[in-house]
């Protein structure tokens, strides 16, 4: 049986891509062991390519008052909101991963009320799903809930730009039909074998 595609659009040769784009990909995949499929749909776009990914790399890596690991809860859970497949499996993984718990993703994924997460995680989860949701109602009322769980004023931006950010990823991976790579299923559910 053959692999599905990966996207609904043309998915260029990595020989093919700009140096730039190349030499990133390569350095993921000497990383992870793969290249995760939203690198490979993404760079049919080179310019956006790049666009999203610093973005992307803005939100996600920096150092502040939310910890990596929290960046990706509210991911996943957008995502999952959003119903999008990629975003949840891929940054399940990563999470998992970032919070060295095998069961997190999935508690997030398909209810994250109902997670064991702390009450200043669900709080900064109720803002993100508000944001992701309807951010039309966000109001002042959210701010002091999270002010009263210690977030600062950029922990509020960086809340709603991972969120607002994910929506657009979530709609561009359910468009173009990304494919989560199959490696993601596993990453971080089990204990690494001696």
């Amino acid at each position: 049986m053959s692999q599905p595609a990966i996207s609904r659009f043309p998915v260029p040769a990595i020989a093919d891509l700009p140096e730039d784009i190349r030499t990133r990909l390569l350095a993921v995949q000497e990383k992870s062991g793969f290249v995760p499929n939203v690198f490979l749909t993404l760079a049919h776009r080179p310019d956006e390519f790049r666009a999203f990914f610093a973005y992307h790399d803005a939100l996600m890596d920096k150092d502040g008052g939310l910890t990596k690991a929290e960046r990706e809860m509210i991911v996943v859970a957008t995502s999952s909101a959003n119903q999008c497949q990629y975003c949840v499996i891929a940054h399940g993984a990563i999470l998992r991963i970032r919070a060295k718990n095998p069961l997190i993703a999935d508690q997030i994924a398909a209810n994250y009320r109902k997670a064991d997460i702390t009450p200043r995680q669900k709080a900064m989860l109720d803002f993100a799903m508000k944001v992701a949701l309807e951010a039309q109602m966000v109001g002042d009322a959210e701010f002091t809930v999270l002010k009263d769980h210690g977030f600062s004023d950029d922990d509020v931006w960086d809340i709603a730009a991972i969120a607002a950010f994910f929506g657009l990823s979530n709609r561009m991976a359910n468009v173009t039909a990304m494919r989560p790579n199959d490696e993601f299923y596993l990453m971080g559910r089990l204990p690494k074998q001696a």
